[in-house]
């Protein structure tokens, strides 16, 4: 049985087509959330917990984190819980939101050398590890995060995206 239920919308920005989306979506937090079950003993209720995905681009995200975050510029991925959780804790039937922005993602994509898709892989993961209450601001969770990014996206057959950096 699915651990997840995948609301996805893209509403702008240049990216694959919908049916796309929702296969690398379902493949990338499937994974994910197998893992976290598996690795780290994430507990899940018995009917999927539902995940929203919506892609927009650079405009509508630096909005979102001017408004949220007060940070008046745009960013690749934010998160926002629907109940705030620590790592460990069972999540209610609504995780939360994940949203990415196009422009962000593709120049970041070129700068690290990567493919646009592995580099969406890294933040959907990313996003969806900060639903469950991980976060980077101090060196520990970032080490702990990272690490978790890091083991998962090997999974998926992609490279440590940290490989040769410090922890954030």
């Amino acid at each position: 049985m699915s651990k997840l239920e995948i609301q996805l919308a893209v509403e702008n920005g240049d990216w694959p087509t919908e049916a796309e989306l929702e296969a690398l979506s379902a493949r990338v937090l499937g994974a994910a959330s197998d893992f976290i079950a598996r690795e780290e003993g994430q507990p899940f209720p018995e009917h999927p917990v539902e995940v929203s995905l919506v892609f927009i681009n650079d405009d509508d995200i630096r909005g979102i984190n001017a408004e949220w975050r007060g940070q008046d510029k745009p960013t690749n991925v934010l998160s926002f819980p629907a109940y705030p959780i620590e790592p460990g804790d069972r999540p209610g039937p609504m995780l939360g939101d994940i949203i990415i922005a196009y422009e962000t993602v593709a120049r970041e994509a070129v700068d690290l050398d990567k493919s646009f898709s592995d580099h969406l892989t890294h933040l959907m993961v990313h996003g969806f590890l900060h639903l469950f209450g991980y976060d980077h601001m101090e060196t520990g969770e970032a080490e702990e995060m990272e690490g978790l990014e890091t083991r998962i996206l090997a999974e998926l057959g992609l490279s440590d995206p940290y490989a040769g950096q410090e922890a954030l």
